[in-house]
């Protein structure tokens, strides 16, 4: 095992698990001591390692919560729809999950890896288009980004505890957004989509062979904002297919409740209190 100093002060963990059991193993070669085989973590370390757990969750952990929380919801609904990184603005920004029912809902996820240096461009086109924006992030952000993106945002701070679980809480309740811009909306639809909701409205007489530049903004213009986002999201979700995403017919579930089975929510996701209203189906690929 390499030694009595290193076996006698440690306890397990793995690398993989945190970045302190790698500054053990550096402190102990760095003492000529052998690397334990295990990978094992000093006790000094340990209680640091308890209290910080929740700080090293990755990205696919904050996106994974997310989904399986929206997908464990109440099967049987087949009017919403979830898109993992949809475009926004000719796909100058990607929002990490959508969801698409009587409202356009976007999530937006920081993991104790990323950065908020494009946060502050992504919500300023996020706001040009969805109904309501939540931002999923760890402790770490949490307080600059709360400083970064507009009051109507939802807010939740995602960690993990001590048995692995992935742990969702709201911090602050989100609103509808005051103001979108009917063109940045409009701009969400492919041309054909474009093209047939002219149609359903009287007006694409005389504007079939235009380019989609001008088709969207014919649509911004003639239709009222309600109009023009009903109409978006009815054609996003009858999309067939969406960056490679088939739409799914049987697993449709609703957000209504308060509670979850597999995740320890706190707070509700309740309409008109929280940022979705509706319900929601998990994308597949």
């Amino acid at each position: 095992m390499g030694g009595r100093g290193a076996s006698s002060c440690c306890r397990k963990a793995t690398v993989e698990s945190c970045p302190l059991v790698r500054q053990c193993a550096l402190l102990n070669a760095n003492k000529g001591l052998e690397t334990p085989t295990r990978r094992l973590i000093p006790k000094r370390f340990a209680a640091i390692f308890k209290r910080t757990r929740g700080f090293f969750v990755r990205d696919r952990d904050v996106r994974s919560a997310v989904l399986d929380y929206l997908a464990a919801l109440h099967a049987g609904d087949t009017d919403t729809r979830v898109v993992e990184e949809m475009g926004v603005w000719a796909g100058s920004a990607r929002i990490d999950i959508a969801v698409i029912n009587g409202e356009l809902t976007g999530f937006e996820l920081k993991s104790e890896r990323d950065t908020l240096d494009r946060l502050p461009a992504q919500a300023e086109i996020y706001n040009l288009v969805f109904d309501r924006v939540c931002l999923v992030a760890t402790s770490r952000h949490l307080q600059k980004a709360l400083n970064i993106v507009p009051a109507w945002w939802g807010t939740y701070v995602v960690s993990e505890d001590v048995s692995g679980r992935t742990i969702m809480a709201r911090r602050r309740a989100g609103r509808r957004n005051p103001s979108r811009d009917p063109l940045i909306l409009a701009q969400l639809l492919w041309r054909d989509e474009v093209l047939a909701l002219l149609d359903e409205h009287g007006l694409a007489s005389g504007y079939r062979s235009k380019t989609a530049k001008f088709l969207h903004a014919r649509l911004a213009e003639k239709l009222s904002l309600a109009n023009l986002s009903s109409g978006v999201r009815q054609k996003l979700k009858a999309r067939d297919g969406w960056l490679g995403q088939v739409r799914p017919n049987s697993l449709d579930v609703p957000v209504d409740t308060d509670a979850n089975p597999g995740f320890q929510i706190s707070g509700t996701l309740s309409a008109g209190r929280d940022v979705i209203n509706g319900v929601v189906t998990p994308a597949t690929s």
